[in-house]
């Protein structure tokens, strides 16, 4: 077995049970290995991380389902859904350097804000069932009050998630249900450097989720628009789900 071009253990003769120990304790390293700088790690299945995960948790953010991702109320000149779980460092955090996305094209606009006022409603479906221990969100809005011509840009500040949702909710429709978790971030909550809140999650509650519903109801500060440029989710993985066949859990029997 190799590690940065050095040998670090072998194996002679047939040993199944050596070979799956080694295996296992290399996996283990590679999913804590790679620092990206102060309070940013990256790994080779998630990219770009804006703080390390708990112990004993990963970036689970590779099992969302892309093709079902939904954002409503998000600025159609800016970032889409898939934007926020790009794998790359954010345009704002990578010292004037242009992202590149897979067809390298460039990417400088990496980031979605909000259009009609601060709310914004992510519907995130998993191709896994999770527990979630943890979000990342990261929000870098410019130091200046306002963009030039425009309103002020802010950080999340209150977050509803609802899991085990069909579809994405509308505003009205998440405003009458009972969220999962309701988290009010405060400004100390962003760290300094990468401009990543660590969310942690009632983990009791998060046990079996295909789905994560993510509603920003608003902002801090004064102004009319909300910036979120990353998300990650950390957790572990569980079953494998069927694709196309998310059923709503329902209050009711017949929901």
């Amino acid at each position: 077995m190799f590690k940065d071009r050095k040998p670090i253990s072998a194996i002679h003769g047939a040993d199944p049970r050596k070979l799956s120990e080694v295996v296992k304790r290399l996996a283990t390293e590679a999913d804590s290995d790679g620092p990206g700088g102060i309070g940013e790690t990256s790994t080779a299945n998630s990219g770009w991380l804006g703080a390390a995960s708990p112990k004993g948790y990963y970036d689970v953010t590779d099992q969302i389902d892309v093709r079902g991702l939904d954002l409503l109320n998000s600025d159609s000149s800016l970032g889409e859904a898939r934007t926020l779980f790009n794998r790359s460092k954010p345009f704002a955090l990578a010292g004037g350097r242009v992202n590149t996305d897979l067809d390298g094209s460039e990417r400088r606009i990496d980031w979605v804000e909000s259009d009609t006022d601060e709310q914004l409603m992510l519907y995130i479906p998993f191709q896994s069932t999770l527990r979630v221990h943890t979000l990342q969100i990261t929000s870098l809005p410019p130091n200046d009050l306002a963009q030039e011509g425009g309103d002020a840009v802010m950080r999340p500040k209150t977050l509803h998630l609802y899991i085990n949702r069909a579809h994405v909710l509308g505003f009205e429709e998440a405003e009458d249900l009972a969220a999962t978790q309701t988290i009010v971030l405060q400004p100390q909550d962003w760290d300094g450097g990468t401009g990543t809140a660590k969310v942690e999650l009632r983990f009791v509650k998060f046990q079996k989720v295909s789905s994560l519903v993510l509603f920003v109801s608003d902002g801090h500060g004064e102004g009319e628009r909300v910036r979120i440029d990353r998300v990650r989710i950390i957790g572990e993985k569980g079953e494998k789900r069927e694709l196309g066949r998310l059923e709503k859990i329902g209050d009711e029997p017949g929901e």
